[in-house]
């Protein structure tokens, strides 16, 4: 199935696809992954990021850097990380590969910042969110080792 057809099946079903990988209703309720990003930036990259990971002073805004970036190269950054040193600025992300408590949300945060890349989603935490999935809880346990 080509990407234009599986964003046709999930607007017509409103699942999550490729090109829009969260789910929101009428009412503002988001799916369980979409609800995990958001807590996952405001734990782990709000520091430097920003609330909502919207930018701050320190670094940019991870919702600008989806709207440049497919999945795999954001994926990939965070796993290793960024280091650019010049004359004229110096920007320094650690890699988080070793870090379960990013890897394993990886993707939802990437689905709550499109979220927030396309306009769907504003800031702050979403008004309602699906309960957690017995697929979510699974694959959770397993990538923690529980």
């Amino acid at each position: 199935m080509t990407l234009l057809a599986l964003a046709a099946t999930a607007e017509a079903t409103g699942q999550p696809s490729q090109d829009r990988p969260y789910r929101i209703g009428k009412d503002g309720t988001v799916d369980w992954a979409t609800y995990s990003g958001y807590r996952r930036i405001n734990a782990y990259c709000e520091s430097c990021h920003g609330f909502d990971g919207a930018g701050s002073a320190f670094a940019p805004s991870l919702v600008d850097s989806v709207k440049r970036l497919p999945h795999d190269a954001f994926v990939a950054l965070i796993a290793t990380g960024k280091q650019e040193v010049s004359t004229a600025r110096t920007v320094k992300m650690p890699g988080y590969a070793g870090n379960p408590n990013v890897m394993c949300y990886v993707d939802d945060i990437y689905a709550y910042l499109k979220a927030r890349a396309d306009g769907a989603l504003g800031r702050g935490r979403p008004p309602g969110h699906e309960p957690k999935p017995p697929s979510a809880a699974k694959a959770e346990s397993t990538c923690l080792g529980q």
